[in-house]
């Protein structure tokens, strides 16, 4: 194992090859920098790689500027688009992307094998090569025999970042996996992971070594099971729609239930981003292909359940205003598929706003961090950087992510100063429906009366 120095007594700094710096590869990148080893991080992308470098941030991370900088500034931390620059790490970390084909569900495996096969030849006999991308089950299967031609041991190792909690999540995570073989080889590269995460080791976050496909189906398994209880709660909201119950409270209630819990248990527009949609595809996709289609076949009624909340959120906008959006100011809060991100891949806020824009609604979208991506993937919407400036003179206010600045910091006394279109549609079930009404409001929320 390679030790660049030994700080303290139970601690090891470790020397690291990051290969791909996108949103995974540059959060663990500089993450494990912070945590005191020595990390190259390489990136096909000299824009990308220039921008790491200077310490900013390509995307919005809370927390990733930060320790960027200071990895960085310590000379811990550098990027480079030169994969040379992997040779004399002892650990290689492969975190490209794996994004959902665009003639298929399947995941397109073209970056991985495109990583492992520039990577290889610059690695050395007694090195380990982990896995972090999310891949279809049997991939390491297929990867370790190369990495063995060369001397080295392959490990998989999945990452469950939450985006807007990714720093603390690979600093400080819930879990740790790490696929590897039966062998000797397989129980050193298991020992040299416990060494590059020792500061989470160290103080008690379980360590779960497990064979490769194992480790391949863990991260899936949990994108499919957080997939499908948003689905659940709003499969309920369509019921509760036409019953006259309210979603919110069956919610409270049944996440009282311990076997349940409340949390992921929000109904509204649905799940979007990078990861949960084309998982799931992608998931559903391998089972065919290994003939066990039929045992995740409801994972295609989890994706139609969340995109047909999309539809839903449209049209309580058009009965809001009567019938018809066309030429009525439709103010959109939120472009992100989350808080606390700017990532706008497959965002459902997004998509609402397009769609109404489509209907020929004067639609304002604003947002405190997607815009610019916004702006790049639709350029016809209008963008407006100010939260009061967009709901000023709206129709109606649509509330489609749940920043602090709209589900906390906006009050209906104050959105009443700023317009006199008293209707506001609720997609993330975030607001105070009792307050808005009081406040002279018509509230339409998502599964509720």
């Amino acid at each position: 194992m390679m030790r660049v120095s030994t700080p303290g007594e139970g601690e090891c700094i470790v020397r690291l090859s990051v290969i791909g710096c996108g949103y995974l590869g540059a959060v663990h990148a500089a993450a494990m920098a912070s945590i005191g080893h020595e990390v190259v991080g390489i990136d096909l992308d000299p824009r990308k790689i220039d921008a790491l470098s200077r310490g900013e941030a390509p995307f919005f991370e809370p927390g990733l500027p930060e320790i960027l900088t200071e990895g960085v500034e310590s000379g811990r931390l550098s990027f480079t688009t030169d994969i040379a620059a992997a040779e004399g790490a002892a650990v290689h970390f492969v975190g490209v992307g794996t994004p959902q084909q665009q003639d298929g569900h399947a995941a397109d495996m073209s970056h991985v094998n495109a990583a492992f096969e520039s990577l290889l030849p610059h690695v050395r006999p007694g090195d380990i090569v982990a896995g972090k991308s999310t891949v279809p089950v049997g991939t390491a299967a297929v990867l370790a025999p190369l990495v063995e031609a060369v001397g080295a041991t392959l490990a998989w190792n999945p990452e469950f970042l939450r985006e807007g909690w990714a720093v603390q999540d690979t600093i400080d995570p819930d879990r740790l996996v790490a696929g590897v073989p039966a062998t000797a080889g397989g129980e050193r590269a298991a020992a040299v992971l416990r060494e590059v995460y020792h500061p989470a080791v160290a103080k008690g976050t379980p360590f779960m070594i497990t064979d490769y496909a194992t480790a391949e189906l863990v991260k899936v398994a949990a994108n499919a099971f957080l997939a499908t209880k948003i689905s659940f709660i709003n499969a309920m909201a369509e019921i509760a729609e036409v019953t006259g119950a309210d979603v919110t409270q069956l919610a409270d209630a049944i996440g009282h239930d311990v076997r349940i819990g409340r949390r992921f248990l929000g109904a509204g527009i649905g799940f979007g981003g990078g990861c949960l949609p084309k998982d799931i595809r992608a998931f559903a996709a391998r089972a065919e292909e290994l003939g066990r289609g039929e045992s995740v076949n409801f994972l295609r009624e989890v994706d139609a359940i969340n995109l047909r909340r999309r539809d839903r959120a449209v049209q309580l906008v058009i009965d809001a205003l009567g019938g018809s959006v066309f030429g009525k100011k439709v103010a959109v809060l939120g472009a992100a598929f989350k808080p606390f991100s700017d990532d706008v891949r497959d965002s459902p806020a997004l998509d609402v706003a397009v769609r109404l824009n489509g209907l020929g609604a004067n639609v304002v979208v604003t947002d405190p961090q997607a815009i610019d991506n916004a702006r790049r993937l639709h350029p016809q919407l209008t963008y407006e950087p100010s939260r009061d400036e967009s709901i000023r003179d709206a129709d109606a206010v649509v509330m489609v992510t749940e920043w602090d600045e709209y589900r906390r910091d906006l009050t209906p006394e104050h959105a009443s100063t700023l317009t006199a279109g008293r209707v506001v549609v609720d997609g993330r079930n975030g607001f105070d429906a009792a307050a808005w009404r009081a406040a002279g409001w018509i509230y339409y929320g998502m599964g509720r009366p």
